[in-house]
């Protein structure tokens, strides 16, 4: 059997309004898809502002400039997370302030956050790993009281929840990505959602190139032109097209992905049990995605055995990041090995199973037959 780590998943008329938006004839970005598209967000999410773009990439960088953040300002952040997270606020010239993660969630370690805050802290970026929560109400109690804002890179974590209330709409700005391994899949894309409405006007020249597009197809100003800094972060109209087929299945998808998340956590437990491994933890006020389900391994040694293992009988696991504050660019910021042992221990000994929208129970339970095989 060959089990992949990912595939892509056609949920309903995903082609159907793709071909519609080519016979329409206008492929460009901000099409009725998009529209759509924002529609959608705004109101499952009940935020002021929803904006696609190209990618969660994007929407960070986007981030980085609504926050104004300029050389020599400090950015906290875990190191255990993509390096877009860590790229966005680079390219304004940030120091890095990177800070461990807990042993349970893999999430930032609200309580090292507040050590790490100087006087030139201008923003807190966390990170949901896996669709679960940080603990936000500490993480937003620090905000207020240091007046510090939160950028929360939901990547992994769109429909997942915190005490009842969706994940990205936290801080005053919040991404998700809709790239392939993600629940909700164009290919590529992501997006912004702003919370704060006072970002709204901003976020929306900054998408544009630094233009004032909008306001001139809206008919507020009769010629557009550069007003502000910007790049070009609009998805075209395919990408819109094949997204908002994904979202008017949303909860299917939704439940399909927790359905398939319980039965590798039901089905391991004898083996976490007898000391094997550590399955993924989530907290009783958070409300899992099931973005991805992962095993963390007794030892770097035994998650590459295990790796190796199943790989060679076909089921493709694989590791995840590598600590951004060891890498060779991360180098520079000033940690060095040992400073964050569970982020350290984490890269060392994590291995993800295959988990995507048409997984089979027969698949799945062959991974797990696999596992149990391993461990004899």
């Amino acid at each position: 059997m060959k089990i992949p780590f990912n595939k892509a998943h056609i949920a309903g008329k995903e082609l159907y309004y793709i071909a519609e938006a080519v016979l329409e004839g206008d492929l460009m970005g901000d099409g009725p898809y998009t529209q759509r598209c924002h529609n959608w967000l705004r109101t499952q999410f009940g935020v002021p502002g929803a904006l696609l773009t190209h990618s969660c990439t994007g929407a960070l960088e986007m981030s980085a400039l609504l926050l104004d953040i300029k050389a020599g300002d400090e950015v906290i952040m875990p190191s255990f997370t993509f390096v877009s997270t860590a790229n966005a606020f680079v390219l304004r010239g940030a120091k890095l302030k990177f800070v461990d993660v807990r042993s349970d969630t893999l999430n930032i370690n609200e309580s090292l956050i507040e050590a790490q805050v100087s006087d030139k802290t201008r923003a807190i970026c966390v990170v949901h790993y896996g669709g679960v929560g940080c603990e936000m109400d500490t993480i937003m109690e620090l905000s207020q009281r240091r007046g510090i804002p939160v950028v929360e890179d939901a990547a992994h974590a769109i429909m997942a929840k915190y005490r009842g209330k969706y994940l990205g709409t936290f801080g005053c700005l919040s991404t998700f990505s809709f790239h392939a391994t993600k629940n909700y899949s164009s290919g590529e894309g992501g997006a912004l959602l702003i919370n704060d409405p006072a970002y709204l006007e901003r976020a929306e020249i900054i998408r544009e190139k630094g233009t004032n597009r909008s306001k001139f197809f809206r008919g507020q100003v009769d010629k557009y032109t550069w007003v502000d800094v910007g790049s070009s972060y609009l998805p075209s109209e395919i990408i819109a097209a094949f997204l908002f087929a994904q979202f008017e299945h949303a909860e299917y998808i939704n439940g399909l992905r927790r359905g398939l998340w319980s039965f590798y956590h039901e089905n391991l437990a004898p083996l976490e049990e007898a000391g094997h491994f550590q399955r993924p933890h989530v907290p009783a006020h958070c409300e899992s995605n099931a973005h991805n389900y992962f095993l963390l391994l007794n030892s770097p040694l035994e998650r590459d055995r295990l790796m190796e293992h199943l790989n060679a009988k076909g089921v493709n696991a694989v590791f995840h990041y590598l600590p951004l504050h060891l890498s060779p660019y991360g180098e520079q910021f000033g940690f060095r090995e040992g400073d964050l042992p569970v982020t350290e221990n984490t890269c060392a000994s994590l291995l993800r199973l295959p988990l995507f929208n048409d997984l089979t129970r027969k698949e799945q339970l062959y991974v797990v037959d696999e596992i149990r095989r391993f461990f004899g």
